[in-house]
């Protein structure tokens, strides 16, 4: 099925009820490598019910359990869209807390497209989707906001400009940097927050897609520059954190050194990672913004 525009604009899930739990936060902290030296105490307080502190990042993989739906719309003669999901990447992604995460709770999810632009007919189309999470108040938690690539569904005659700008990165030297080592058994333990794509875990797969080895999760890789500002920047005070939001721009493979560099600007902290080892950067125009 092609993109039908505006009407794209119009689709939303239906409002999705999810709950979680200690083992959920816990599993989280620990598929991005926290907790490794059992006697680090200040890591051990994200993995450890005791005192246990929620990584702010876990708010990409906590409702994952939530009942899937289709997006759709109730105007009158609307179009569905839908895009190839065989040609998408994750462009993008930010997580905003309006609120510090609790370690236990049932919160209410619903999403909805925010924005579609047209690269051009072979060139893709960048899709931009919006999820909300709401207490049984009707406050909002959290703000999701995350853009796909999907790189075979351009030429649907949407707008060509206009998507957000990305965060520019400081053009000085890093103010600091911390290196984090990947275990090559990573993926399949991040694979278990819920997404169990076999391009993570199947050589086979992985081969196909044309990788020599299965891949780590981008958003894996996103919660470690996480804990890299948690580490670096708020001594480990997760509450400090209003949002955090980088752009995806090169696989990481398990067992990789990945290098994060951070800029500090007042409550702006900029960041990037690379692995020195292959040359490559990972993650690019990071920005996170403190409370």
């Amino acid at each position: 099925m092609p993109i039908y525009y505006p009407d794209i604009l119009d689709q939303k899930t239906e409002p999705r009820t999810f709950s979680y739990g200690d083992k959920d936060v816990m599993l989280y902290a620990l598929g991005i490598g926290m907790g490794a030296d059992p006697m680090n105490e200040t890591e051990l307080a994200f993995v450890y019910e005791k005192g246990l502190k929620v990584v702010p990042s876990a708010a990409t993989v906590l409702a994952a359990g939530a009942p899937r739906s289709a997006a759709t719309s109730d105007k009158p003669g609307h179009r569905q869209s839908q895009i190839n999901f065989l040609m998408v990447v994750h462009g993008e992604q930010k997580v905003e807390l309006h609120k510090p995460l609790p370690t236990s709770a049932t919160f209410t999810t619903q999403s909805r497209t925010i924005g579609a632009y047209d690269k051009g007919e072979g060139k893709g189309a960048v899709i931009i989707n919006e999820t909300v999470w709401t207490d049984a108040s009707g406050e909002k938690v959290a703000t999701l906001t995350g853009s796909t690539f999907a790189r075979g569904d351009g030429g649907f005659g949407g707008p060509s400009d206009g998507a957000p700008e990305p965060h520019p990165t400081p053009s000085r030297k890093p103010d600091l940097s911390v290196d984090f080592t990947t275990r090559p058994d990573q993926a399949l333990l991040y694979r278990l927050n819920g997404d169990r794509n076999p391009l993570h875990s199947d050589p086979d797969v992985a081969r196909r897609a044309g990788f020599q080895r299965p891949i780590l999760h981008g958003l894996c890789t996103y919660g470690i520059t996480c804990r890299a500002v948690l580490q670096a920047i708020t001594d480990f005070d997760p509450e400090q954190i209003l949002s955090h939001q980088a752009r995806f721009s090169a696989p990481v493979i398990p067992g990789d050194t990945i290098t994060v560099d951070l800029w500090r600007d007042g409550k702006d902290i900029s960041f990037e990672a690379r692995v020195k080892e292959r040359g490559a950067t990972v993650i690019k125009n990071g920005l996170t913004v403190l409370r």
